[in-house]
C-alpha cells in the first residue's frame, strides 16, 4: 500500500483529475440501492493521497494560492464524479417528453454535478490551506467537508441529496445513530473513519510518525463504529413498534407512467384507475374499514378542487367518517400570474364528503422541474421547466404542520422536501407522523427513487416519527420511527396497501440537541487540529 500511496500522490495534471473523478464516481456504490459503504475506505483514501501529492514537494507549487487551487480542482473532480454517478437519474426526466427536452439532457446531467462539485472543491481547498502531515490533515478534511455539505443543503434553496453521512446509514443498526447525531454530524464521522487508513499508508512526508496517536486514532474510530452498530442493534432488539389506536391507512400507488399522465385524453382513465385501486379487494378488507385514504403527489392531471364530478366520485368512494388526503395541483385566479392562474403543488385534506378541510402548498420547489430561475426571461426565449406549467409552480407560504380528523397532527412533505433534515419540525409543533407524497415516475427504473426512499427512512430515525409515503410508481410504504419498513409496495406495481399508523417516539436526541452536537463535534475537531499543528508545524 505504501507503493500505491507514492504512485497516486505523484500523479499530476489530467491523470490526477481523472483518478479523482473515478474515485468520486465509485463512491456512489456506498449509497442506495447497493449500500456498499466499505468502498469509501478506498475512495476517500485515494482523495487524501491525491491531496498529499500537492503538498509533499514545496518546489512543485510556487505559492500557497497555487497549492490551494490544486486542492480545489482535485476536490472538484472528485465531486464531479460523485454527483455525475449519483445524479445520472435526473436525465430520465428529460426523456419523458424526449421530443422537447432530450436536447437538454447532456447539459442537465453534467451542469448540475459540475455546480454541486464546487462544494467539494471548496472543502478540499479550505483543508489544503492548512494541510499538515498525519492526523491533522484528516481532521481538517472532515471539518471542511462537513461544512461544505451543510452549505450544500442551504445555498440556492439547497440540495442535500446523498450527503456523505448517508454512507453510514445503510445497515439498520448503524442507521439508528442518526437519532443522536443526524446526517451532517455523521458526515464528519464518515470522513474521519474512511480517511483513517491514510495514517497507516501515506506517501513519504505525509505519514504520521510511529507514535501512540498513529496506533490509537484508527482504533478509536473503528471502536466508535462498532459501538454505534452494537447500540443500534440493541436499540432495535428492544424496540417494539406500537400503533395508534383506530387508524387504518389505505395508501394508493396507481403506477401511471409519467409520459401518459398529462395527455388530455387520459384524464378520465387515470382518475378511474385511482378509484379502482382505492377499492382494492385483495387487501385485508374492503375500503369500508379504512379511516384515511392517501393518494400521491399531483395525483390527478387536473385541478381536483375545481372538478365537481371528481369530488362527487371521491365522496361516493369514501366510507362514512373517513378522511381523504391527496397531492393535487391547486389553481388560484390571479391577473398578475401567467395565464391569469397561479398554480401550486399542494396537499389537500378532505372530509368524507370531499370537502376541503385544509391545504398545504409546497414551499421547497424543484429548480428546472417546477420552476425556472429568472422564469420570465427564460420563458421569453422559449425555455420551460419540465412540468411545462406557464409561469411555473408558485411557492407556498403556509405551515407544513397539518391536522386531519382521527389522526395525530402531522408534517406535510411533498416530494424532495423530506431530504432536508433541518426543515422538518416547526417551532412549537408536536407532530405524530410525517406524510411524504411524491411522484418518482419521472426517474424510471434508476437509483433515484431508491435513494429518495432511503433518505425518508433516515428522516424517520432522526425525528423519531413514522413516515407514511405515497408514491405514484413507488416506493410507497409505511416506515416506523426506527426506520423499519412496516409495509411497502414494490416499484412499478399498481396496488394499494393497508396499514395502521406506528406511534411516534419521544423527542430524539437529534431533534433536541442536533445542532448543538454538530457544533460541539466541529469545535472539538478544530481544537484537536490546532493542538496537532502546534505540536508538529510541518509544511505549508
Amino acid at each position: 500500500m505504501g507503493g500505491a500511496a507514492e504512485f497516486i500522490s505523484s500523479l499530476a495534471g489530467w491523470r490526477r483529475y481523472l483518478l479523482a473523478c473515478a474515485a468520486g464516481g465509485l463512491s456512489m456504490l456506498a449509497f442506495a440501492p447497493l449500500h456498499a459503504w466499505p468502498v469509501m475506505f478506498l475512495t476517500v483514501l485515494v482523495l487524501v493521497w491525491l491531496l498529499d501529492g500537492i503538498f509533499i514537494d514545496d518546489e512543485s507549487m510556487f505559492t500557497l494560492r497555487r497549492r490551494v487551487m490544486g486542492a480545489f480542482w482535485t476536490g472538484w473532480w472528485f465531486g464531479f464524479g460523485y454527483f455525475l454517478c449519483g445524479l445520472y437519474w435526473i436525465g430520465f426526466a428529460f426523456l419523458v417528453e424526449a421530443e422537447i427536452f432530450a436536447v437538454l439532457l447532456p447539459f442537465a446531467v453534467t451542469l448540475m454535478p459540475a455546480g454541486l462539485a464546487i462544494f467539494f472543491g471548496l472543502a478540499c481547498a479550505a483543508a489544503g490551506a492548512a494541510w499538515r502531515p498525519g492526523l491533522a490533515r484528516i481532521l481538517g478534511l472532515a471539518v471542511t467537508f462537513t461544512a461544505a455539505e451543510w452549505l450544500r443543503g442551504k445555498v440556492f434553496t439547497g440540495f442535500p441529496w446523498n450527503t456523505l453521512g448517508y454512507a453510514l446509514t445503510g445497515p439498520e443498526s448503524l442507521m439508528q445513530t442518526a437519532s443522536i447525531f443526524g446526517v451532517y454530524t455523521l458526515t464528519l464521522f464518515a470522513v474521519l473513519l474512511f480517511a483513517m487508513p491514510a495514517l497507516e499508508w501515506s506517501a513519504a512526508g505525509m505519514a504520521e510518525p510511529r507514535t501512540a496517536l498513529r496506533r490509537t486514532a484508527p482504533l478509536v474510530m473503528f471502536a466508535l463504529l462498532g459501538a454505534g452498530a452494537l447500540w443500534g442493534y440493541q436499540r432495535l432488539e428492544r424496540a417494539e413498534t406500537r400503533y395508534v389506536d383506530g387508524v387504518r391507512f389505505r395508501i394508493v400507488q396507481p403506477n401511471i407512467p409519467q409520459k401518459e399522465k398529462w395527455v388530455p385524453e387520459n384524464r378520465a382513465a387515470i382518475f378511474q384507475r385511482y378509484l379502482k385501486v382505492s377499492r382494492d379487494k385483495t387487501l385485508l378488507g374492503e375500503i369500508g374499514g379504512v379511516t384515511h385514504l392517501v393518494w400521491p403527489e399531483s395525483a390527478v392531471p387536473f385541478l381536483l378542487a375545481d372538478t365537481p364530478e371528481a369530488l362527487d366520485a371521491i365522496a361516493n368512494l369514501l366510507p362514512e367518517g373517513a378522511t381523504f388526503i391527496t397531492g393535487a395541483a391547486r389553481g388560484v385566479r390571479d391577473k398578475s400570474a401567467a395565464g391569469g392562474l397561479r398554480v401550486y403543488n399542494s396537499l389537500y385534506v378532505m372530509s368524507d364528503e370531499a370537502k376541503t378541510l385544509s391545504v398545504y402548498d409546497k414551499t421547497h420547489l424543484v429548480p428546472f422541474g417546477e420552476y425556472l430561475p429568472f422564469q420570465d426571461t427564460l420563458e421569453a426565449i422559449g425555455l420551460s421547466q419540465l412540468t411545462r406549467i406557464k409561469g411555473g409552480f408558485a411557492r407556498g407560504e403556509g405551515s407544513r404542520a397539518m391536522s386531519a380528523p382521527g389522526v395525530p397532527d402531522f408534517i406535510a412533505l411533498i416530494c424532495y422536501e423530506i431530504i432536508f433534515p433541518d426543515h422538518i419540525r416547526e417551532p412549537g409543533a408536536s407532530p405524530g407522523w410525517l406524510l411524504n407524497v411524491t411522484n418518482d415516475a419521472w426517474f424510471g427504473d434508476s437509483a433515484g427513487p431508491h435513494q429518495h426512499f432511503h433518505q425518508a427512512r433516515v428522516r424517520a430515525v432522526e425525528q423519531g416519527l413514522p413516515v407514511v409515503r405515497a408514491a405514484n410508481t413507488g416506493i410507497s410504504a409505511v416506515i416506523d420511527p426506527y426506520g423499519r419498513i412496516v409495509a411497502r409496495i414494490p416499484r412499478n406495481t399498481a396496488r394499494a396497501l393497508d396499514s395502521p399508523l406506528p406511534a411516534a417516539l419521544p423527542y430524539t436526541v437529534f431533534t433536541r440537541w442536533g445542532r448543538v452536537i454538530l457544533a460541539a463535534v466541529m469545535v472539538l475537531c478544530l481544537l484537536s487540529w490546532l493542538a496537532l499543528v502546534r505540536m508538529s508545524p510541518g509544511k505549508r
